[in-house]
C-alpha cells in the first residue's frame, strides 16, 4: 500500500541502500581512485541484505508485526554496516603520504537508519490504531 507513510520511508531506505551506493563512493584511496562498495564482498553482502529486507518489508504490508521486526533487523544490519565503514575509514586514514578523503557513501547507513526508525514509528502507530479499534468491537 503506497499511500501509507511507512511504505514511503521503506522505499527511500531501499533507494539509499540499493541505488545510491552505486553512485557515491565510500572513500577515495590515496592513489586518487574511488572505492565503491562493489570492491568489497562484505559490503556487497550487507547492502544486499539490507536492500532485500527493505523490499520484503514493503511487500509484507498486511503483516505489520513482521514488518516491524524486519525494520528492526534492518536497523541492526545498517548499524553493523556503519561500524564497518567507520573501522575501515580509521584504517584508511592512517596513510602517511596522502590522506584519503571520506566519501558521502559512508553516511548512507545513517540516512537509512533514520528512515527505518521513522518507518517503524509509523508501523507502531498503525498497529496501535488497529488494536484500539479492535477493543471497541
Amino acid at each position: 500500500m503506497i499511500q501509507r507513510i511507512q511504505t514511503i520511508y521503506l522505499l527511500l531506505a531501499f533507494v539509499t541502500t540499493g541505488i545510491l551506493p552505486f553512485v557515491f563512493p565510500l572513500w577515495t584511496l590515496n592513489n586518487g581512485k574511488d572505492f565503491y562498495f562493489m570492491q568489497s564482498q562484505l559490503y556487497v553482502i550487507l547492502l544486499g541484505l539490507s536492500t532485500t529486507l527493505s523490499i520484503v518489508s514493503i511487500i509484507s504490508f498486511k503483516k505489520r508485526q513482521n514488518q516491524f521486526v524486519m525494520g528492526r533487523l534492518n536497523i541492526i544490519l545498517n548499524l553493523i554496516l556503519l561500524g564497518l565503514s567507520v573501522y575501515h575509514s580509521l584504517n584508511v586514514s592512517g596513510e602517511t603520504v596522502i590522506v584519503s578523503e571520506k566519501g558521502i557513501g559512508m553516511f548512507l547507513p545513517i540516512v537509512t537508519i533514520v528512515l527505518l526508525v521513522l518507518a517503524n514509528k509509523a508501523i507502531k502507530k498503525d498497529e496501535d490504531l488497529v488494536k484500539s479499534v479492535d477493543r471497541l468491537r
